[in-house]
């Protein structure tokens, strides 16, 4: 055992090698073997939303916050949402504090592509009163333990949390013009898609593994993570740089990520289903 922890501290990448070429992983998976993965919704009593996700160790944490605000010249018929990722030194080593690194801005940026791209949620909805009142959901992401694939835990915990947002009934009062807030009207939002995302690390240019952990995120020579919805829409491909994909690999990339959405979606949907029969 000891030996093997040198030979691996030495030689990563030769040790990681000598189990992809058996087909399998240090920590037990196959290649295309996922982590376990959970989910809780709702745990943040004081946001308007909320979902706790664990991919493995990976943990990250959504709250939604719904807060008025005017809408924009161009749009006045929609409303905001206004993604964020946290990744403080408590998650990993690897992180600085200070104003948000590179690794979170590209998250942040992945997650509103997907809102956009997606249309999981149309900004239409959002709108309270035209021209006059919008909601803005500020969707913050907080990771508490960096293992490797952020992104997809991200994607799993926006999802859930969405799903768990109740907006107060909102009217404009004619006289006044003041907003009046009913609390004891509240409805979900309208999710219209459900994205789910799956990540894979590529180790020699050629062989690809699923849900990478950090230390094989960091021995990868290449990443591609594959954002499908439920009715085998592609809506995002975010391939940042490394070894190429040939269009058959890619293609085992999407029909991957289909059986993950399944995955997941009834994974959420079971959560969900619980909570109402308590």
């Amino acid at each position: 055992m000891l030996e093997n922890n040198r030979y691996r501290t030495v030689e990563p990448l030769e040790y990681y090698r000598k189990f992809l070429k058996e087909n399998c992983r240090p920590d037990g998976r196959e290649l295309g073997g996922f982590r376990t993965t959970t989910v809780n919704i709702g745990s943040i009593t004081t946001a308007d939303g909320s979902a706790l996700v664990k991919i493995g160790n990976t943990t990250v944490i959504c709250g939604i916050k719904a807060e008025f605000a005017a809408p924009t010249i161009d749009s006045p018929g929609q409303g905001y949402i206004v993604p964020n990722v946290d990744l403080p030194p408590l998650c990993s080593s690897s992180f600085r504090a200070g104003p948000p690194g590179e690794t979170a801005q590209v998250a942040s940026q992945f997650i509103a592509d997907v809102i956009e791209n997606s249309q999981m949620l149309l900004k239409e909805d959002l709108c309270i009163s035209n021209a006059k009142l919008v909601w803005v959901l500020y969707c913050d992401l907080l990771c508490l333990d960096y293992d490797g694939n952020l992104l997809d835990a991200c994607m799993c915990a926006l999802l859930a949390a969405l799903k768990n947002v109740q907006l107060p009934s909102v009217k404009i009062n004619d006289r006044t013009g003041i907003a009046e807030v009913d609390l004891n009207q509240k409805s979900s939002l309208k999710i219209g898609r459900h994205p789910v995302a799956t990540s894979f690390s590529i180790f020699d240019n050629t062989l690809l593994i699923v849900d990478p952990t950090g230390e094989e995120e960091n021995l990868a020579t290449g990443a591609i993570t594959i954002v499908i919805d439920e009715e085998k829409r592609l809506c995002s491909v975010h391939k940042p740089g490394g070894s190429p994909l040939s269009g058959e690999k890619l293609q085992d990339c999407i029909s991957r990520a289909i059986t993950r959405h399944k995955e997941v979606k009834m994974l959420i949907d079971e959560v969900l289903e619980s909570m109402k029969t308590k």
